[in-house]
């Protein structure tokens, strides 16, 4: 099934860097989430857009939006990467890839992997329903944050 904006999307759980699952549900809060795939975990591209996103968590949380990227690395993975480059928000391990599948956001083969997360962003709010989304092919570019922060801010 193809999402677009407006959809409501179902609740999931996905391990954090903890090995401790984590709900949609509970990253939504009364607010809304910002949910960032993206594909491999210490990879060039990956590594700054999620150290830019780390340096404007204030922004974020100023918008009242929690923060959370999804992978389908290890949560072992994930806690080294977090661990490493300092990020202040939930890095969540999709090794299945069922996440990422439910939405849309998987390539078939990325340089000879397959299911690997296509870099996408998406704002859901706390009825569970896609604001914005944004699943782009072409993993050296970055998800369009000035649209991300346009639709948190209702602009």
């Amino acid at each position: 099934m193809t999402l677009k904006t407006g959809d409501t999307v179902e609740d999931f759980s996905l391990q954090n860097t903890e090995g401790k699952p984590v709900a949609l549900s509970e990253l939504i809060g009364e607010d809304r989430v910002v949910l960032l795939f993206f594909p491999l975990a210490f990879s060039g591209v990956c590594t700054e857009e999620l150290c830019s996103t780390r340096d404007n968590m204030k922004m974020f949380n100023s918008l009242n939006a929690n923060v959370a990227a999804i992978s389908a690395d290890s949560f072992f993975t994930l806690r080294e990467y977090k661990k490493v480059n300092n990020l202040n928000f939930e890095l969540l391990s999709d090794f299945n890839k069922e996440v990422s599948a439910q939405f849309n956001s998987l390539y078939e083969e990325y340089f000879g992997m397959k299911g690997v997360p296509k870099r996408s962003a998406f704002v859901i709010n706390s009825n569970m329903q896609i604001e914005h989304m944004e699943i782009l092919e072409d993993s050296d570019r970055i998800p369009d944050f000035q649209e991300i922060i346009n639709v948190l801010s209702g602009s």
